[in-house]
């Protein structure tokens, strides 16, 4: 979640707090219209689910999650 943030605050300019903020809206939005099963992923991911996952590919989850919503 932290690389997440930073991403956010080096693409927007916005404060952390406020990046924090809008990743965990964003990632709440992305986890309400995934299958139950699946969100548990998006949160071991992003290190929310027992320690973060520290190599954890952003790049890589985004695609997958794209896929899951027909984009390519």
């Amino acid at each position: 979640m932290d690389e997440l943030i930073s991403a956010i605050v080096k693409k927007t300019g916005i404060s952390e707090s406020q990046a924090r903020g809008a990743a965990e809206t964003a990632v709440d939005f992305i986890k309400a219209r995934l299958p139950e099963s699946v969100a548990g992923y998006v949160d071991q991911a992003l290190g929310y689910a027992g320690g973060a996952v520290e190599n954890a590919d952003l790049g890589s989850i985004a695609g997958a999650l794209g896929g899951l919503f027909g984009k390519k």
